[in-house]
């Protein structure tokens, strides 16, 4: 291992003579494109209701406008590889943001629910090679000493535009309309295909290649893996998980098409990914570290707005505002690494900002309904710094140590395994909030009995002031039933607060993961 390392590096030596003369040109097309791509992610799930509204469409149908997007931008990531030697890099970045441009146009035209399943999985597919392509080109632009600088103002638009998702998206949908949250991408599209055209740099490495051919079998595998995996995820819950047959037989199809998909990449030749990047111990525990902190982001992003609508009475514009405190945390966390990113170990950012994740995760389990905006807005500001300071160097950690050749490859990889995260961090969130309110209602359910003094004085209070209203046992009825209700709200409570503090024990707890990483070069 450590002789494989070694060539690495010594492989990043060599291709720095492709570096361009000014990298910050590449940094303009490449931060518009991630910007456009990543927010788009989280910036449709505020107007969801208003598109199941105009499509006629229930809740429940209305979910594959945000699974379409996943699943394909989720097959495309891995087969970024591929595309990049077939049609050229840059070919295929142009070609994925223009196809990501008109896709989101067609969303904001599709008149009916079918159309804009179709045009979110084209939209995913454009969307899916702009982020891996944008990050490998990140990395290889610059000098190793520059590293870290590059990738905090990369990191700006992974971290910060889904956190501003759902604020612009509130703001959109109740000032405009939702098909503008499509159409706004629009212009920005055009403008990111252009720059990228005209001033991304081109090295030999990732010009067109002859001779390469498709790997049909493994595209194929992938295809059915993530597709049956995403329809695991979304209905499971509803479904009752295992308890249906049918999710069963998902479940099962999806497995054995994980593992066929991999078994043809390491046994087979001219395949859609390389694995042998897996060998390299950085990647795999950072990457591990990403697929945990997104899973962890995505879920927090679904779980506080509903938890503010549903608890504490706040409209959809209101509760994407409150979290604009991770946006600015995020900021902080961003201008932070890059003045001192590529002074100090990289290990010793990535433990602050778990730490403060962690701690922010427990703070936010400890809260309750007597709180005011301040108390949400604390921990959202160190929620934010510590995702910028964590995501920023583990990205670079865990590419460091791997050559210019690999990082493409690599690159794709990572990110579908943290699209994967996503996924299971949103799946779960559901899951756990489900259970654990259950959980609670039935340790609380036996004191709402006439044993209980406690409840029994808070009905006879209640049906009094009803009684002056209606009859005194339809009053009696009532404030029974309003005792009730309250159970039901103070077991979602908890339900909401385990689930956060479950986030802040999971960030907690990748800590000591960073004692396996090679030591940084740079510090």
């Amino acid at each position: 291992m450590s002789e494989e390392i070694k060539e690495n590096v010594a492989q990043l030596d060599d291709d720095t003579k492709y570096l361009p003369e000014n990298p910050w040109i590449s940094a303009v097309p490449t931060l518009l494109a991630v910007f456009i791509y990543v927010i788009d992610g989280t910036i449709a799930n505020v107007a969801l209701p208003y598109m199941a509204g105009s499509f006629s469409a229930t809740r429940d149908e209305s979910i594959w406008i945000l699974t379409s997007y996943l699943i394909a931008s989720g097959i495309i990531i891995p087969s970024v590889g591929f595309f990049s030697k077939f049609l050229g890099r840059k070919n295929f970045y142009v070609i994925s943001i223009l196809l990501f441009t008109i896709a989101s146009m067609l969303c904001g035209m599709a008149r009916n629910l079918g159309e804009m399943v179709v045009f979110r999985f084209l939209q995913g597919a454009g969307g899916g090679g702009i982020l891996p392509i944008s990050q490998a080109i990140m990395m290889e632009s610059f000098p190793k000493e520059k590293r870290g600088m590059a990738m905090s103002v990369f990191g700006m638009g992974i971290i910060i535009a889904p956190i501003t998702g759902p604020v612009l998206g509130g703001w959109i949908t109740d000032n405009w309309s939702w098909p503008w949250i499509f159409f706004i991408n629009v212009p920005f599209g055009c403008i990111a295909a252009i720059l990228a055209h005209k001033l991304l740099f081109n090295p030999p490495y990732a010009q067109r290649q002859k001779g390469v051919k498709l790997d049909g079998l493994g595209f194929f595998f992938l295809t059915i893996w993530l597709l049956c995996l995403q329809i695991f995820f979304d209905k499971g819950n509803n479904a009752d998980w295992f308890n249906a047959t049918w999710i069963c037989w998902l479940f099962g199809v999806s497995c054995v098409s994980g593992i066929c998909f991999f078994i043809s990449q390491i046994v087979r030749k001219d395949t859609l990914v390389d694995l042998s990047v897996f060998k390299d111990r950085n990647f795999v525990i950072g990457t591990f570290i990403q697929v945990v902190m997104q899973a962890v982001l995505y879920a927090s992003l679904a779980i506080l707005p509903q938890f503010l609508q549903s608890m504490m009475g706040y409209t959809a514009f209101l509760s994407g505002f409150s979290m604009m405190p991770r946006g600015f945390g995020s900021l902080t966390a961003m201008i932070i690494c890059a003045l001192i990113a590529d002074k100090v170990d990289k290990r010793i950012l990535v433990c602050l900002g778990l730490t403060f994740l962690g701690g922010a995760g427990l703070f936010f389990g400890f809260l309750n309904l007597q709180i005011s905006n301040i108390n949400i807005m604390i921990p959202n500001y160190f929620m934010g710094l510590g995702m910028g300071l964590a995501g920023v160097p583990i990205i670079n950690l865990s590419l460091e140590t791997l050559s210019n050749l690999q990082m493409t490859n690599a690159s794709g990889l990572q990110n579908l395994l943290k699209n994967i995260g996503s996924a299971i961090g949103t799946s779960l969130v559901a899951t756990m909030l489900t259970r654990f309110s259950q959980v609670h209602q039935y340790m609380m359910v036996g004191k709402l009995t006439e044993l209980n003094p406690a409840f029994t004085e808070r009905v006879q209070s209640t049906a009094a002031m009803l009684s002056q209203y209606t009859h005194i046992s339809v009053a009696n009825y009532m404030a029974q039933y309003s005792q009730y209700a309250t159970l039901l709200k103070q077991s979602s409570l908890w339900a909401y607060m385990d689930s956060f503090r479950i986030f802040g024990l999971a960030c907690l707890v990748l800590i000591p993961l960073l004692l396996l990483f090679k030591r940084s070069k740079t510090t």
